[in-house]
């Protein structure tokens, strides 16, 4: 009898193991993997002048604050850095399918701003619910992006790849999700920057960003609706008679939507907040300086500065050969009164484009741009317009999946 029970009891954990191997089996079948990307070639003249590390973008924020900043106007650029690379798979597993991201592009910024150098856009998982590492914030929407060939983009609209944690309870044409954010934030020491009080600052974060979004899908299009919260903290180091520790508290809500109108898409969003922009495609510092003098132990506080961002684009499909893109972009700072009189205060951005598709994966187009600066109080404005030609090469590879 016990002989008999034996051997029963391995037939079933060989039916087990022969089970699990099959579905196992199954589920590498099903599993897909792609590699993606595209070279493509920018090349330009820009009538003004602007900060040489940003030569190939418009960026109001990077134009002159005063005569001769950078030279004298008139530039002929050209580069490759647009180019990316990425990989992506879905794999099915007993919680949901695994989705993963991991891509890269050649446009090198922090300290290789200026430089044609790999830069880690996604580095991205997630299943069921549950997502992380470093992608699109959800204070973010972007489909608010236009078809344009202009790489940084409009500067009024949220546009943030984060390090974050993110609970997606509601998904489908229904979404919701939460995420903790890795948190970061500059300050302008504005006219008393070269004070050594001021030099003796250091910023602190003792607590994540917490973001949330909601969004409606539709034939129509979509609708988000996005918020974050934030804590910063700033801290002074120095032993002196003052004491000029303090925090802010910075908050934002954006408000964003792609209206379909047959095969063109309408593309909107509204962003206001306080000290949030870093969050923001192109903006300034976070915090600025505020006067205290009442205070003689506390003469100057932080300020987080508040911030509007618009964005309104229309992309046209004229036929399978040929697409249109124009719209307008602008952000608006409310300045500090102890930031000095060149800061940036205001920024307009603005294109028309006519793309050309001769063949699949193949995209050519010529882009005219407009860029604007306002500073803060001395009543300097500076323009910028630029004729761009780009060309675009893409390629694809999927192994595996059903």
């Amino acid at each position: 009898m016990t002989h008999w029970i034996r051997k029963g009891a391995l037939a079933v954990l060989l039916l087990a193991g022969a089970t699990a191997a099959a579905s196992a089996q199954d589920q590498a079948k099903s599993a897909r993997f792609d590699i993606y990307g595209f070279a493509m070639l920018d090349m330009g003249f820009q009538s003004g002048t602007s900060n040489p590390d940003w030569y190939d973008v418009n960026r109001p924020t990077k134009l002159p604050a005063f005569q001769d900043e950078f030279g004298a106007d008139g530039n002929f650029f050209a580069g490759v850095r647009q180019s990316r690379l990425g990989f992506k798979s879905w794999v099915p597993t007993d919680l949901g399918e695994l989705k993963t991201i991991f891509e890269f592009e050649l446009f090198g910024t922090g300290g290789d701003a200026g430089q044609t150098t790999f830069r880690l856009r996604h580095a991205w998982g997630e299943v069921g619910h549950f997502g992380a590492g470093q992608t699109w914030s959800p204070f973010m929407d972007p489909d608010v992006f236009p078809n344009s060939i202009e790489y940084w983009g409009p500067n009024g609209m949220v546009f943030f790849r984060n390090v974050q944690f993110r609970w997606m309870p509601l998904q489908g044409d229904t979404k919701l999700t939460f995420a903790v954010e890795k948190p970061g934030a500059s300050g302008d020491g504005g006219v008393y920057s070269d004070r050594v009080e001021i030099q003796n600052i250091k910023a602190r974060f003792p607590l994540p960003d917490f973001s949330a979004q909601f969004r409606k899908e539709g034939s129509w299009g979509h609708l988000q609706v996005a918020g974050i919260l934030r804590s910063i903290h700033y801290d002074d180091m120095l032993q002196d008679a003052y004491d000029l520790s303090g925090d802010v508290t910075g908050w934002g809500l954006n408000v964003s939507s792609n209206i379909k109108i047959k095969k063109d898409v309408l593309r909107l969003s509204v962003t206001y907040g306080e000290g949030i922009e870093n969050y923001m495609n192109d903006a300034p510092v976070d915090v600025g300086i505020k006067e205290n003098f009442s205070n003689p132990l506390t003469p100057v506080l932080g300020e987080a500065l508040p911030v509007l961002g618009v964005v309104a684009f229309f992309d046209h499909t004229w036929n399978d050969k040929w697409s249109s893109t124009v719209g307008y972009s602008q952000i608006d700072i409310t300045n500090s009164d102890g930031q000095t009189a060149d800061a940036f205060h205001a920024g307009q951005y603005g294109l028309v484009n006519l793309l050309h598709y001769p063949a699949p994966n193949v995209m050519i187009g010529a882009e005219i741009q407009y860029g604007n600066r306002d500073n803060n109080s001395d009543g300097w404005s500076s323009d910028d317009l630029r004729f761009q030609f780009s060309a675009k090469y893409n390629f694809k590879h999927s192994m595996g999946g059903k």
